[in-house]
């Protein structure tokens, strides 16, 4: 799994970047991608035309992924393209991985060299496949999750957050009260981007360890850590918005949908990462 770790990288690295907010970094993270891609390819020894035209087509489809995910979020219209394009990826590198070559190269001897924690000798190909995983969990992730949320309605594009909080902001600015605007569940359900990470990484280090009945242990303290916030919008919320949320007024409906569908997304890509490592 050479070529999917050496991708998983380069994507994680790339949606770090983009995650910043800043215009500057959105740039940067197109680069970013595929530049980390064919750099880690050649520490990490890749020497054969199968290696470097699986890693050019992975940091080809690197960049489609940042072009089309930022899109997506920015209009929440084709939120299909970047995940087709992900899958592709994943599917296409799993499934022509047996022509990989064994990492080798600069990073195989500096791991020989270095005094890591953990068991002696490390495998560069497992240190390589954990370095993806655990970057891929902390920021690709979390896109695949607001990707798919998108594409139910469950959650607003970045143009009309923007929008709504530009309006917000120049009516302050005239001493007029700003124009009212609907909270979406995202609103009622805080720190998701943050915990949605935290939560993935502590099911990967568990199942790594061994202990999957911790690992659904984190799973049910999640339902009972939210439990009290979901039923907080459901006596705030208004009865007539309901289940209508596309863009208006959040009903308890919408927000338990939003949980629900991201957490299952989010727990699914933690037990798929865990899968990997198998």
């Amino acid at each position: 799994m050479t070529w999917l770790a050496i991708a998983l990288t380069g994507l994680g690295v790339g949606d770090l970047v983009r995650s910043s907010g800043r215009p500057p970094s959105r740039v940067v993270g197109h680069v970013v991608t595929p530049a980390v891609i064919l750099v880690l390819g050649l520490l990490a020894g890749m020497r054969t035309w199968a290696d470097w035209v699986a890693l050019l087509l992975a940091a080809a489809a690197g960049a489609a992924w940042a072009e089309l995910s930022r899109k997506t979020q920015m209009t929440g219209r084709r939120a299909l393209a970047p995940l087709a394009v992900f899958a592709v990826l994943v599917v296409g590198l799993l499934g022509f991985s047996g022509a990989a070559s064994h990492p080798d190269g600069p990073l195989a001897t500096w791991l020989r060299w270095a005094d890591l924690p953990g068991r002696a000798p490390r495998d560069a190909a497992h240190v390589l496949l954990l370095m993806g995983l655990v970057l891929f969990n902390l920021a690709t992730a979390n896109v695949i999750v607001r990707l798919v949320l998108l594409t139910i309605g469950a959650l607003r594009p970045s143009d009309v957050t923007n929008a709504n909080a530009a309006a917000a902001a120049a009516a302050v600015a005239a001493g007029q009260s700003p124009p009212p605007s609907s909270a979406q569940p995202a609103d009622r359900l805080k720190g998701g981007r943050l915990l949605g990470p935290m939560e993935r990484l502590v099911i990967l280090g568990l199942g790594l360890a061994g202990e999957f009945g911790a690992a659904g242990l984190v799973i049910a303290a999640k339902g009972l850590l939210r439990f009290p916030e979901i039923q907080a919008a459901a006596r705030s919320a208004d009865p007539a918005a309901a289940g209508t949320y596309n863009g208006g007024p959040a009903g308890i409906d919408d927000v338990t949908e939003y949980f629900l569908v991201g957490s299952f997304v989010s727990w699914l890509i933690a037990l798929g990462s865990l899968a990997l490592t198998v």
